[in-house]
């Protein structure tokens, strides 16, 4: 299964400023796996440890950071030989070891020789404990997303139709295997980006399956909540993310505190907000009130949206049937535009983008603007089907001078009066 961090991995390590690398991501989204994979491929030998596993491990760690001993004692307990610059050292689950944590920063100054790659699916979460030195300005980061479309095309053999993707996206040129395309974004709906469960789906095409592992990876991470809160701030995080399918569920997907539960209020919920956000499990948009540069000084923190990191998970936890999200029942028609919008934002966030969305008043919403490389406005509508009229992507091209809108529907690469088609199926070629 190949994922395209593997061309920013490489990228770390041939840099000459490289530094040890914090690799991110919510649980399950294949960290271990990649960095495994990156490892066997790409080095002499790699020598990995798990930090929730041994307590030997985090005794090495508990002495002091002299990277003599430490590299001695990490070559002993692994029974291989670390060479430098040749073998690459895994530092899995770090956030179960602080002082692992903190050997990053020696390895950066005492050690650059050593290729380290340490991962965690709480990271984010433990990271914001306050026992926790984090090695500021001495570890390169990355963050590993769930399998974006065109990795489950490529996982579910069709990279072919992924390259001819990448084709009428240069030219904005229609796409001849449009209806197939669709068909297959459908399926990834239902699927979702996890690893797992994209790998079940390949081998069985079974969505039965596939349901099966998404119901423990929802259990995993209520599991995590446990493991990682007090059992009061459990409680609270568990009741902020079961609302979510009804947060987007609604006509309006701002994000409202009572549908948690009557009479909630916002300092009660921020923090497990904050919590779930730390651990990858949820993207938050949060709405500006003017289309103007920078969007981040125009930004109302108070009003956002919250939306999952995975369209499978969200199925799952809603209970969507797959037939119905594959065959377009009727009944989904209230929900055909949530679980767009929820692709979309995974898609956008996922290609380095930080979306928000627009509001003016009571006339009209948007559902993403985002600021490109140059420093343009780019607002950007949201369509389940191909019914495109949209009055408030039109009303904010006439307030704000942008360059160009995009439109994401059902319908075929085009361009036309200032707007990029662009369908469902190749968002992932947005790279601006």
């Amino acid at each position: 299964m190949y994922r395209k961090i593997m061309t920013q991995l490489q990228a770390w390590k041939e840099s000459p400023r490289r530094m040890p690398l914090l690799l991110d991501g919510a649980r399950q989204v294949g960290k271990t796996y990649t960095a495994l994979t990156f490892g066997k491929e790409q080095y002499r030998n790699t020598v990995y440890f798990n930090m929730e596993d041994s307590a030997e491990i985090q005794a090495i760690f508990e002495r002091d950071f002299n990277m003599e001993r430490l590299i001695r004692e990490l070559s002993a307990k692994a029974g291989q030989s670390i060479f430098p610059g040749d073998t690459l050292i895994i530092l899995d689950e770090i956030q179960a070891c602080e002082r692992a944590l903190t050997s990053l920063k020696y390895f950066c100054e005492n050690g650059p020789e050593y290729h380290v790659i340490a991962a965690g699916s709480l990271l984010g979460v433990a990271l914001k404990r306050e026992k926790y030195s984090f090695p500021v300005g001495k570890v390169d980061r990355l963050t590993l997303y769930p399998l974006d479309f065109e990795e489950f095309l490529w996982a579910t053999g069709n990279r072919p139709l992924a390259e001819m993707i990448h084709e009428a996206y240069q030219e904005f040129t229609p796409l001849s295997l449009h209806d197939t395309a669709l068909d297959l974004y459908r399926k990834y709906l239902v699927v979702g980006g996890m690893p797992q469960p994209v790998s079940i789906y390949a081998e069985t095409k079974d969505f039965n399956f596939v349901l099966a592992v998404q119901k423990a990876l929802n259990d995993a991470y209520i599991a995590d909540m446990a493991k990682y809160a007090t059992p009061q701030e459990t409680v609270k995080i568990m009741a902020a993310w079961g609302s979510i399918p009804a947060q987007l569920a609604k006509e309006n997907h701002k994000f409202q505190y009572r549908v948690i539960r009557s009479g909630a209020r916002a300092y009660e919920y921020e923090i497990p907000l904050q919590w779930l956000e730390s651990a990858g499990m949820i993207n938050r948009c949060i709405r500006v009130t003017e289309g103007k540069m920078p969007l981040t000084a125009y930004a109302d923190n108070e009003a956002f949206k919250i939306y999952m990191v995975d369209t499978g998970l969200l199925c799952s936890k809603f209970g969507i049937a797959a037939n119905a999200v594959l065959t377009g029942e009727h009944r989904m028609d209230g929900f055909k535009g949530a679980l767009a919008e929820n692709y979309i934002m995974q898609a956008l966030v996922t290609n380095g983008i930080r979306p928000y969305y627009w509001t003016l008043q009571q006339r009209a919403e948007l559902d993403f603007v985002f600021q490109d490389r140059q420093g343009n406005i780019i607002p950007l509508e949201g369509k389940s089907a191909d019914h495109v009229r949209s009055k408030s992507l039109n009303t904010f091209m006439s307030r704000y001078d942008c360059p160009y809108a995009i439109r994401v529907s059902a319908r075929n690469f085009g361009f036309e009066n200032g707007i990029q088609s662009i369908p469902l199926y190749g968002l992932f070629c947005l790279n601006i």
